[in-house]
């Protein structure tokens, strides 16, 4: 539902440009390129623009937007909108600091946009940002964001883009306080289906207590987008910016704690898929990633625990990406947007057992078939870890999954040295032709090299293992993940007590 006033009558875009050009506080500049003047025609358009516009500008010719803001190597990027933003307000400053500093909160907001060409084969986004003052004299707080904008005809992208824009400067003006409602409000008079919004980002003394991975997460519990990214130092990052035409290799998992194994899968998986022919010589994206299911299981989500994970991969110099697709072939189409080179996705036997679980393609017309057409659909390859028979029996034992056999678990049985691997993993009888075939073509391969002392060394166990005082823990994860577990005491870690010496 769009955002109300107080008389709760919705907040139509034109009142809400209406209600920044009535506030005689605010005054700046709009710097648009591309997609023509959308967002400052709103507040023309509603009246009272005087008293809000200082100048509106649009650079649209390469050449008069290098004579302005200095040639640019991509003219739609997170780059262009910060030069935009930098000379702008500094024009604003100069020329108007003196003249009225003292009584107005200056802002300048600035977009660079590709709306749908001529041709129509181009990628529709772009880049809004807003630079503003809170009080007048402040030093001013950015709002950065990255939009794709989905509708077929390009005056409906336009027309979406001046929306979303007018949500922008409003929201900044009103809605800062609240990032919940300011990112709900982004969409106010539009739908997911129009605009996705895959990048926010905060900065400047407005928002010194927001952590930005906090907000991206809202972007996808509110639906906003389907996957957010995080460089290793916390920063959010814009997805196609990091994938653009890049081979991607990625491990899925929970990842609480991050342990020798995940990395030991990922480090051989990697090893094999450099090798690939089709990768050889290329740049390779590496990522860990994190499903909102995985996020969500124990309940309500848990930022402290969410940040958690994501500092501790970080900590180790990874790329993290949170997703909202739980199907691997949602995961393989969404990387489609950005690159056509090779996919490896590393995981170990659970998560194949689990992706021949027809329970999840229920709602696909053509079942596990489908599944399977879109996950292998260009170029993809499954690096599959192995699993101790001990381990996979008390699996079994435990759920039994549908789409396995095996037996059940036998005290007795001499299962430690032998390894349930994608060549000898049994699925039920009337997928086995498939699960050959896949086998057989090379879909699925067999993750070699790996270190066979640490193969129990699961997350769950060892998150386990933290949580009853069991020091055995340590082993099983990175000395940094160690360090960082004991100096922020995450997973209920509790640091041993020392012993007291017994006097008389």
């Amino acid at each position: 539902m769009p955002e109300s006033d107080d008389n709760n009558n919705p907040l139509t875009t034109n009142r809400k440009a209406l209600t920044i050009n009535l506030d005689d506080l605010k005054y700046g500049t709009f710097a648009e390129i591309g997609a023509g003047q959308e967002v400052a025609r709103h507040f023309f358009q509603a009246g009272g623009a005087a008293g809000t516009v200082a100048k509106s500008i649009s650079a649209y010719d390469m050449t008069f937007s290098d004579a302005i803001y200095g040639k640019a190597p991509r003219y739609v990027s997170r780059e262009r909108l910060v030069t935009m933003l930098d000379h702008e307000y500094t024009l604003l400053q100069e020329r108007l600091g003196a003249q009225r500093g003292a009584g107005t909160t200056f802002f300048v907001f600035a977009d660079t946009v590709a709306a749908k060409s001529y041709r129509g084969n181009n990628d529709c986004h772009g880049w809004l940002g807003m630079r503003f003052q809170t009080q007048p004299g402040t030093e001013p707080s950015d709002i950065i964001l990255h939009v794709r904008m989905c509708d077929r005809e390009n005056v409906m992208q336009q027309q979406a883009l001046g929306v979303v824009g007018v949500n922008l400067i409003y929201g900044a003006f009103y809605n800062r306080h609240d990032p919940r409602k300011f990112i709900q409000s982004l969409i106010d008079n539009l739908s997911v289906e129009r605009i996705e919004v895959d990048m926010l980002k905060f900065t400047g003394p407005a928002f010194a207590q927001v952590d930005n991975r906090l907000l991206s997460l809202l972007l996808v519990q509110s639906g906003l987008t389907n996957a957010v990214m995080f460089a290793p130092d916390g920063d959010v990052l814009q997805p196609s910016e990091v994938l653009y035409k890049k081979a991607i290799l990625v491990e899925r998992g929970s990842f609480r704690p991050v342990t020798h194994l995940n990395l030991d899968m990922l480090n051989c998986a990697c090893a094999q898929f450099v090798q690939e022919p089709m990768v050889a010589g290329k740049p390779v994206v590496v990522l860990m990633e994190i499903t909102m299911k995985n996020l969500l299981a124990g309940g309500p989500l848990d930022a402290f625990d969410f940040l958690a994970r994501v500092d501790l991969l970080g900590a180790i110099g990874y790329t993290v990406l949170i997703s909202n697709y739980p199907e691997f072939y949602r995961l393989s189409s969404y990387f489609r947007r950005y690159t056509q080179e090779m996919i490896g996705i590393a995981m170990g036997v659970y998560n194949l057992i689990e992706i021949f679980n027809e329970k999840y393609y229920e709602k696909l017309p053509g079942g596990i078939l489908e599944n399977f057409g879109r996950l292998f659909r260009a170029a993809v390859k499954l690096y599959v870890y192995p699993i101790r028979l001990d381990a996979y029996e008390r699996y079994l034992a435990s759920g039994h999954p549908a789409n396995v056999t095996g037996t059940s678990s036998n005290a007795e049985s001499p299962a430690v040295n032998v390894l349930i691997t994608a060549k000898n993993l049994q699925v039920q009888p009337h997928l086995r032709h498939l699960y050959a075939h896949l086998l057989e073509n090379g879909y699925l391969a067999c993750i070699v090299g790996y270190d066979p002392d640490i193969l129990s060394a699961f997350s769950r166990e060892t998150l386990f293992r933290i949580s009853i005082g069991d020091p055995s823990w340590e082993t099983m994860v990175p000395p940094k993940v160690i360090e960082l577990i004991k100096q922020r005491g995450l997973f209920n870690y509790t640091a041993p007590k020392p012993d007291v010496p017994v006097t008389t």
